[in-house]
């Protein structure tokens, strides 16, 4: 699916659900309905990769503020890393579900987290030692923990706990973690109990 598509029925990325598991599938879910006809889009411009990025710690607060302060000096650079932040996004789900992936794919995700690891550096922490990013406001610092842990969610002995919700209008991601690996749902809360709804509207029917 293209990137550059119409994007309708907007959910704000503010109260979106996350459900995922795993930063890389949190920021796939960004978009919903890929099969529905009805794209489910939260990434509607810079503004909203700052959003997310912070829900899930991405950056803090204090970053985050500094990044919008850039963006809003370099608008076309914001709207130029929010469209390499949908094409990445969009690899990442071929690449977790294995629909219609080919080697460019693979090489775009390489690429952002290639340039993700120049970037990382190992820094005091307490008594230890992290990898951290400098703190910076360059505005595609917001790719860089999302490509990282997509490549090492892929290298990972848990990819084969990623499944795509049942829901035929959802196309959400997550990471089954339940003993028997039967999840079905992002959200059992809200596809789960749509898809019994449509059970039993449809048996009301046929009855």
């Amino acid at each position: 699916m293209s990137t550059t598509e119409a994007r309708d029925d907007f959910e704000p990325v503010e109260t979106m659900d996350l459900t995922g598991g795993d930063p890389s599938l949190d920021f796939v879910n960004t978009l919903g309905g890929r099969d529905s006809g009805t794209l489910k889009e939260k990434l509607r411009c810079y503004d909203d990769l700052v959003t997310w990025a912070e829900r899930v710690g991405v950056v803090g607060s204090d970053r985050a503020r500094r990044i919008r302060a850039a963006a809003a000096r370099m608008p076309d650079e914001g709207q130029s890393v929010l469209e390499r932040a949908r094409t990445l996004r969009e690899a990442m789900f071929r690449l977790f579900t294995g629909r219609e992936t080919d080697a460019h794919d693979l090489d775009l995700l390489a690429d952002e987290a290639g340039r993700a690891a120049a970037e990382r550096r190992l820094v005091v922490e307490g008594e230890g030692y992290l990898y951290a990013f400098p703190d910076g406001d360059r505005l595609d610092q917001l790719l860089w923990p999302v490509a990282l842990s997509a490549a090492e969610l892929l290298t990972s002995e848990e990819l084969v706990r990623v499944k795509e919700c049942a829901a035929g209008d959802c196309s959400w991601l997550f990471l089954d973690m339940s003993r028997n690996r039967s999840r079905r749902w992002c959200d059992m809360k809200v596809c789960g109990n749509r898809a019994k709804a449509r059970r039993f509207t449809a048996r009301q029917k046929k009855g």
